[in-house]
């Protein structure tokens, strides 16, 4: 793509982005004017275009300013639709929040909650709208061979190789792989037999890219060994403004997911492990606050007629407090009702030899420090019912790793079991509806690693739909 274009496309998405800021702050402005008199309409435009224009002027700075930061100007053919949504939404997010802080200062009347409601519903809409829309027509041409731009992949090893046919495989990126730049080695003859060719050597590089049209350079060579050449390529590629990618191999990893960061001017690479973070996970402890809060408030009759029965049928509290190792190995006190006769922790150790889990976990079938109530409770899953406080107080969540007593954790023999505490252990989980303690020890922490590598609320919601049948059906409850 010639610069010319890329700065149209560039000056198109801050207009259209502009128009959908004025537009939005116009219809969110324009709902008191519907309930004014029309003798107060005049007034009422009067005095939005003379006390507000220091507001608009100041919005208008500061919408720019946000949506660059977030990048969403920059060149986003890599970054999926999805991606740009989240991005969208944290830049009008932030936009409204100045929006509010400058109104405080200002003191104009006109940002009420209404109106910072209506503003972000309909920048965010409309803006991820016209974002939609650029990029499906920006697909259209790339199809059809417009708005191309030339590739040079450095490196002709197997990862090279494959990120080439991705992209060919994906026409709407808009990318023409232009060549290959490596020397002869070793492991070339699987390039070779692909039938591609050599644009350059390694020590040509420099003067391939200045005598060829090249947009994009991808640096595919392995880190390890070719150190000094990859600073060497970067370099040329810096002092030219040609747009680099690198396919990092700093680390075999099999489940961490490599992200860059900037503190200040210091590159930081964050390995992150397991699917859980950003925007759903806020959505999620929303989620668990308030479903934990509106099950306690219901449930309330039924933790008093527990609590009685409880008091009538044995000694001992109402409520068995344990604790167990929460997110991140920090403790906490578990909360359930209580099942077994007073100081059963004291009477494990004389039971160990009667132990029918696999693993280190400890579980007996017919346990006779249960009590006769306890047994009900055990197996209509009412004793787990008080861990709602620990998932409205922040150590549990709704769905999750079941969090194992500090015992157990201690007897893990394979650190890959130590993942399930990178996330914050649940009151059900994979295992619970599985069939809980019918699944052997390995499956379980298998099961525990599916739910933490592939998370989403989707999944939550099909573990809480699963969750009642497994409970009606006690299968596996000890």
């Amino acid at each position: 793509m010639n610069l010319g274009r890329r700065l149209f496309l560039d000056l198109l998405f801050k207009a259209v982005d502009l128009a959908v800021m004025v537009a939005s702050v116009l219809l969110a402005a324009g709902t008191p004017v519907l309930q004014l008199e029309p003798d107060s309409l005049l007034h009422f435009e009067l005095r939005l275009k003379v006390s507000y224009l220091l507001l608009f002027i100041l919005l208008m700075a500061a919408w720019h300013v946000i949506f660059e930061a977030f990048g969403l100007y920059r060149s986003r053919r890599l970054t999926s639709a999805r991606e740009e949504t989240l991005d969208v939404v944290k830049a009008t997010s932030l936009a409204s929040a100045a929006m509010l802080g400058v109104a405080l200062l200002l003191g104009i009347d006109l940002i009420t909650f209404r109106f910072l409601l209506v503003f972000w519903v309909l920048s965010t809409a409309l803006t991820i709208l016209a974002r939609l829309t650029l990029r499906a027509t920006l697909e259209r041409f790339r199809v059809r061979g417009r708005n191309l731009r030339n590739l040079l992949i450095v490196g002709t090893n197997a990862r090279a190789l494959r990120f080439a046919e991705l992209v060919e495989s994906k026409p709407t990126l808009g990318y023409k792989v232009k060549g290959f730049v490596d020397d002869e080695w070793s492991g070339a003859t699987g390039f070779r037999g692909t039938g591609r060719e050599l644009a350059a050597g390694l020590g040509n590089f420099d003067s391939y890219i200045r005598e060829h049209v090249v947009d994009e350079v991808v640096l595919a060579l392995p880190v390890s060994s070719h150190y000094a050449q990859l600073s060497q390529l970067l370099r040329t590629c810096e002092e030219q403004g040609i747009l680099v990618h690198m396919l990092p191999d700093l680390f075999e990893v099999r489940h961490a997911r490599l992200k860059l960061e900037i503190l200040e001017d210091q590159p930081v690479i964050t390995l992150r492990t397991g699917a859980m973070e950003g925007g759903p996970l806020l959505v999620k402890r929303m989620f668990d606050v308030t479903v934990s809060l509106v099950l306690l408030i219901l449930l309330a009759p039924l933790f008093v007629f527990v609590a009685v029965v409880l008091k009538l049928s044995s000694a001992g509290p109402v409520f068995f407090v344990q604790e167990r190792v929460g997110l991140n190995k920090r403790p906490f006190r578990l909360l359930k009702f209580r099942t077994m006769v007073q100081d059963a922790e004291r009477l494990q150790p004389a039971l160990e030899g009667r132990n029918e889990a696999t693993g280190p976990v400890f579980k007996i079938r017919n346990d006779p420090r249960i009590t006769r109530v306890g047994a009900w409770l055990r197996r209509t899953s009412i004793d787990e019912l008080p861990q709602l406080i620990n998932v409205f107080v922040g150590d549990m969540s709704l769905v999750g790793p079941r969090p194992l007593p500090v015992r157990d954790y201690r007897g893990f023999d394979a650190d890959w079991h130590r993942r399930r505490v990178s996330v914050r252990p649940g009151i059900t989980c994979l295992w619970q509806v599985g069939g809980r303690s019918a699944v052997p020890f390995e499956r379980w922490m298998e099961l525990d690693m599916l739910y933490i590598d592939t998370w989403s609320l989707w999944l939550d919601f099909k573990v809480l739909v699963r969750t009642l049948p497994a409970v009606l059906s006690g299968r596996g409850a000890a």
